[in-house]
């Protein structure tokens, strides 16, 4: 089954390659949509795909690459949505 999830990652998530590290991991799980930095310092990811698939996205934005420091994700469901690939913004 198809889902689209949006999560917001809080932390030390802005100038540690956080959103090319999302685009690897998410190419590598066949997840489609975008990660974004935000103007308050928190990274923004739109992820879909298989469920099992953003279910392991959404455990690896807990810890993010080596240089990140997250301190919190939420995330919340999402009209699904289709997008060509996952792109950092």
């Amino acid at each position: 089954m198809t889902i689209c999830v949006k999560c917001l990652v809080s932390g030390r998530v802005q100038g540690v390659f956080f959103r090319a590290s999302t685009r690897e991991q998410a190419l590598s799980l066949g997840i489609t949509g975008y990660a974004r930095n935000l103007a308050d310092g928190r990274v923004e990811v739109m992820a879909c795909g298989e469920n099992s698939a953003v279910s392991q996205l959404r455990n690896w934005l807990t810890r993010g690459p080596v240089a990140a420091q997250v301190t919190a994700v939420a995330c919340e469901p999402q009209e699904t949505l289709r997008y060509q690939s996952f792109t950092v913004q």
